[in-house]
């Protein structure tokens, strides 16, 4: 959230989402995949989570997140019901995983990311 000052006075107003190559736009959560939600859920909670990798590190090599230090960013698989495999959805998460403040969705398996907003 910023403050920008305008001739009525200062005015809040929500920071855009960072200027980085594979994010493009952002998602409110109503308008994820239900799929997508159940993993935000279960990010949420905690877990248990249905695949092993799930929470491991993103090391977001590409650099299509905002640059954040080691560590930060953690992966979920959104389980695909079509597939035996993982598939290509998942939902990346930095900071606190369990507030869930900094998240962010892909469907083509990191090549873009919507910022994931409440």
């Amino acid at each position: 959230m910023a403050l920008v000052l305008s001739p009525q006075g200062a005015i809040a107003r929500q920071a855009p989402v960072a200027d980085v190559e594979g994010v493009v736009g952002t998602i409110p959560v109503p308008q994820l995949p239900n799929e997508a939600r159940q993993t935000l859920d279960l990010i949420q909670a905690g877990g248990p989570f249905p695949y092993g990798k799930d929470g491991s590190r993103f090391g977001n090599y590409e650099r299509h997140l905002p640059a954040q230090s080691r560590g930060y960013y953690r992966e979920y698989t959104v389980k695909n019901s079509k597939s035996r495999n993982r598939g290509a959805k998942r939902i990346v998460c930095g900071g606190d995983q369990r507030a869930a403040n900094d998240c962010y969705y892909t469907e083509d398996h990191y090549n873009s990311f919507k910022r994931i907003t409440k």
